[in-house]
């Protein structure tokens, strides 16, 4: 039966509605998890404690230590404006759930469609055959009970009727076979199609850094290091990927507080934090797989190392955080020229610097501006202030403008234009920096910049048209002989 349709019954029997996977798109005992895991790292072994005496003592001691906030849970709008209709009929519904009780009771009080509550309690963890009990003994005279995974079989096989939301299609198929379905709610969106979203394969454009230290060395007719390169920018790839994953995890509640990230696959719901984190794991092995294949697994696990501490702690901390975010582009020019034998110089690492360090305060700005339109005040999970707009901003195209200086001290330093037969033609590039930098910031200025500058230059036309110009440049410097005297 489709959604929509509802099964003719003589009378209107009380309706029983799971939380986790039902009126939630998400688990709050995973989640809880998660959340100790980054908020409160030094209570894991106590959580392995918790778990040995049972789920259901584990899961009342994770919400006595954490605060649930019931306002910014992804509810399934389709199942909240159906029960609603329900109640306006004066049916009884209860929310029957194995999360503990206290964050049950937040849940339904913040719902307020539920006219009872029956959850774990720190002894009985009420899922399956014992929410079944439960239920049967409450409404001797059946009920309808909605739920979404195959711990719930127990329960329909108890009820009378079974909504199904969100199942998979094997279950969904086994009930309709099974039980009486009162209501079917299909599952919306793809697993698949919103891991590839948290995974964010747009972001790899970053990782093509990895090529810079090989082109700017004039390696370009060497096929080892162009395919130590590519291992190299699959590693990062494939490694940023999973990290990506683990930070979306750990900003869950500042991200479902932001009006733009609270539809990111974990903050949504549409992607369950169990399904993610493993497949983050399985990422990493591949991408450290990849970096001993390249020879750089070192400075790969540096660069875990560093990407975890932003996670777990950096991003936090103010100014702290963009000095570290600029480290890691650099990072993926170092790790090039280690993967492809081209060490980067002091001078383009010195570029890469201040380069990367104007767009990570990019971001915060375009975060503190979007603030300060909301009504101002602090920016979640990142110490930032809508105050601090002018400042960041400042500091911003100050290090873009001190990039473009250093590209001119490099063309001023003899040995270095000993490299390419027209270095004259290489004033382009600080030009073309210059220009890009100013468009960036413009941008920013008129509140028209994407949150991550290099997804932006990705989709911008004409930041493709400055790539191309100053590839032109770079690639006339080392190859034409002009006499530019006889010129001018």
């Amino acid at each position: 039966m489709s959604e929509g349709k509802s099964a003719e019954a003589d009378d209107e029997l009380p309706l029983a509605v799971d939380l986790d996977g039902t009126l939630i798109r998400s688990d709050l005992f995973i989640e809880g998890i998660v959340r100790l895991a980054f908020a409160k790292p030094w209570l894991l072994p106590s959580l392995l404690f918790w778990l040995s005496q049972g789920r259901a003592y584990a899961k009342q001691r994770i919400f006595e230590v954490l605060d649930l906030d019931p306002t910014t849970l992804p509810y399934d709008e389709r199942v909240v404006a159906w029960l609603t209709a329900e109640r306006r009929k004066g049916r009884t519904i209860v929310l029957a759930s194995a999360c503990d009780r206290v964050a049950v009771e937040k849940v339904a009080e913040h719902v307020g469609l539920f006219d009872a509550v029956y959850a774990s309690d720190g002894q009985i963890n009420l899922k399956s055959v014992n929410k079944a009990r439960k239920l049967a003994e409450a409404f001797p005279g059946g009920f309808v009970y909605a739920g979404n995974e195959n711990a719930d079989l127990e329960v329909w096989s108890a009820a009378r009727r079974a909504v199904v939301v969100n199942a998979s299609a094997d279950l969904r198929e086994r009930a309709e076979r099974d039980f009486d379905i009162e209501r079917l709610f299909e599952r919306q969106g793809s697993m698949l199609d919103a891991f590839v979203e948290a995974a964010r394969p747009q972001q790899w454009s970053k990782n093509f850094l990895v090529f810079l230290p090989m082109l700017v060395g004039q390696g370009w007719m060497l096929p080892n290091a162009w395919l130590a390169a590519f291992i190299a920018f699959w590693a990062l790839s494939f490694t940023a990927s999973a990290i990506y994953l683990i930070n979306d995890a750990s900003d869950i509640d500042a991200d479902r507080n932001h009006p733009r990230k609270n539809t990111r696959p974990f903050a949504s719901g549409t992607l369950p934090l169990h399904v993610g984190l493993g497949g983050s794991a399985a990422l990493l092995a591949v991408g450290l797989s990849l970096a001993l294949a390249a020879d750089v697994l070192i400075l790969m696990l540096i660069y875990v190392a560093l990407t975890s501490l932003y996670s777990f702690w950096v991003k936090r901390l103010v100014l702290v955080d963009v000095f570290l975010l600029s480290s890691l582009y650099t990072i993926r020019i170092v790790l090039g020229g280690a993967a492809t034998g081209f060490i980067a110089s002091g001078w383009l690492l010195a570029f890469s610097c201040f380069f990367f360090f104007s767009l990570a305060l990019v971001k915060r700005v375009a975060e503190t501006r979007d603030l300060t339109k909301r009504g101002g005040g602090d920016v979640g999970g990142r110490g930032y202030k809508s105050s601090d707009t002018d400042i960041l901003t400042t500091m911003g195209v100050s290090a873009g403008f001190i990039a473009s200086l250093v590209l001119a001290l490099y063309l001023q330093d003899e040995r270095s234009a000993a490299h390419y037969r027209e270095p004259f033609l290489l004033w382009g590039l600080p030009a073309i920096t210059i220009i890009w930098i100013c468009r960036v910031w413009l941008k920013v200025a008129r509140d028209e910049m994407h949150d991550d500058p290099i997804v932006f230059a990705a989709r911008d036309t004409y930041s493709w048209m400055l790539a191309a110009s100053a590839m032109l440049c770079f690639v006339a410097a080392v190859t034409l002989d002009i006499d530019f005297e006889g010129v001018f």
